[in-house]
């Protein structure tokens, strides 16, 4: 971490706060004129800026200009006089962090400095992973094996056919294949084949010649001419019209085609790389798809796991996405409360990343406050996940049983009850102990009992798997990095890896 910067003419103001920051553990650097200061600026820089107005020579607010010109993200604490009104909205205008009114209190001036020095490591961090940010984000073992496919392929111009839910991120490998290609600098192209007319498809694919059909008044490539030399992306495959495929079929197979209206053949050298939502071998066999058409795109296929196969990438997701939101928006990145990225890492998502990044561009618009909790997320998810704790039918309630306790043990006691069939007592546990919470107003419902509840599966899954980690983990349907963190988090003793 670098030194705080302190900036003031008056040597007994640097010397208090030197001597208070040390006794903080913080390193300090001290300047007796603006000037000094900003000839150090030429080989360094402060993790935070304290510095007086009025100095001679140069003042505190030319200071702040020129730190905030060279280095927006640094905050600057400006020392002014109590009555320095103006120059207090100087400062504030200027750019400034905080100020500090003399005389001010020793122990207040360390707490604004950690404050500042708290948003300044903040920024630092938000930096750099923005800097180093890759092209697709997952840490989860799925998306793992994803990122070894692509490296595999990175030499290869065989065709690849994506497969996986909408909003997964299928377009976002597709262009990672292509970069990593022998093709990478020739062009992508990338066509939605669901979102163009049947009529205008064919055209949009091989282009046409003028006068071909009613509007074509003038010769117009394709999507495959466009993408010569490189690579075409054909997403949604599965909603191409038969006679369609037929066409794209002759091309895969020989590299020809004609422009509609055309009658000279022309040859491409376009890599295709394809993608769907759908079953495939489903849409084969009723009649939907070639058959012929499906063992040529799938020379090698991609399956890209639903976000809720990769949970513990939610919270790296929903980072990226907030930074990347309020830059566009030219403001401050939001954070989410321990509490809200633990709700949203339970979310069921259908709309998996795509889903996320919109959620995230609300929250950048519409939460109040920087750091974002629970009930500031939309009421509409709020609801939703609430309702995933109603009982399954409306079936006369089971007996009454003893209330979970809310401290620790008795969850675990119960987890060996039925979770599938008739006997749903745990369910009416959960709303005994969840009503008694609610009307004793205690906080973080959600979040205490949802850690009990994920305690105690790991609990009896590891008694189960004899300690072992890995083995638990696949019995619960989680990753093994998912119940390492869990076991960490939740403080977990008696596992082993396999």
């Amino acid at each position: 971490m670098k030194p705080i910067w302190i900036v003031d003419d008056d040597e007994s103001i640097r010397w208090v706060l030197e001597k208070a920051l040390a006794r903080e553990n913080l390193a300090t650097q001290s300047f007796s004129s603006a000037r000094d200061a900003m000839q150090a600026l030429q080989t360094g820089t402060p993790q935070v800026l304290v510095s007086d107005i009025r100095m001679p020579g140069a003042s505190g607010l030319e200071l702040l200009q020129t730190i905030k010109a060279k280095h927006p993200g640094i905050p600057v604490i400006i020392i002014t006089a109590f009555s320095d009104l103006d120059s207090a909205v100087s400062a504030f205008q200027g750019g400034a962090f905080e100020y500090l009114a003399k005389p001010f209190d020793v122990d207040k001036a360390v707490e604004l400095i950690r404050r500042a020095l708290e948003e300044s490591l903040r920024e630092t961090d938000v930096e750099q992973s923005s800097a180093n940010a890759p092209e697709i984000l997952g840490q989860a073992p799925a998306m793992q094996d994803v990122f070894r496919a692509i490296g595999r392929l990175s030499q290869s111009n065989v065709t690849v056919l994506i497969t996986g839910e909408s909003g997964s991120g299928k377009e976002l490998v597709a262009r990672a294949l292509h970069k990593h290609s022998p093709r990478a600098a020739q062009p992508f192209v990338a066509l939605n084949t669901a979102a163009i007319p049947k009529d205008l498809l064919e055209s949009e694919l091989f282009g046409h010649e003028r006068g071909a059909f009613t509007g074509a008044q003038a010769m117009r490539r394709g999507r495959f001419e466009q993408a010569e030399g490189g690579t075409l992306f054909l997403d949604e495959i599965g909603d191409m019209p038969l006679d369609l495929q037929t066409r794209l079929l002759r091309v895969l197979s020989d590299g020809h085609f004609y422009r509609v209206g055309g009658h000279q053949s022309l040859k491409a050298n376009v890599r295709v790389i394809a993608a769907t939502h759908q079953n495939l071998e489903h849409r084969v066999r009723e009649g939907l798809f070639r058959e012929d058409l499906y063992h040529r795109l799938n020379v090698i296929r991609l399956r890209l796991p639903s976000l809720r196969e990769r949970r513990e990438d939610v919270p790296i997701l929903a980072r990226h996405f907030l930074t990347q939101s309020a830059r566009q928006l030219g403001v401050e990145a939001k954070r989410l409360s321990p509490q809200a990225m633990q709700f949203l890492s339970q979310l069921e998502l259908p709309g998996n990343v795509r889903q996320l990044e919109n959620l995230c561009n609300w929250i950048t618009v519409m939460a109040p406050g920087q750091t974002v909790e629970v009930k500031d997320l939309p009421q509409d998810l709020i609801e939703e996940r609430s309702s995933n704790f109603q009982p399954v039918s409306s079936q006369a309630a089971p007996s009454p049983a003893p209330a979970m306790e809310s401290h620790g043990g008795a969850a675990a006691a119960n987890v060996d009850g039925d979770f599938g069939g008739a006997d749903r007592n745990w369910i009416s546990l959960l709303e005994t102990e969840a009503a008694q919470m609610l009307a004793e107003e205690r906080p973080e419902v959600m979040d205490i009992l949802g850690r009990q509840f994920e305690a105690a599966l790991i609990k009896i899954a590891l008694k189960h798997t004899h300690g072992r980690k890995n083995d638990a983990a696949v019995r619960l349907g989680i990753g093994r990095n998912t119940i390492t963190r869990k076991i960490q988090e939740l403080g977990i003793g008696g596992a082993e890896d396999d």
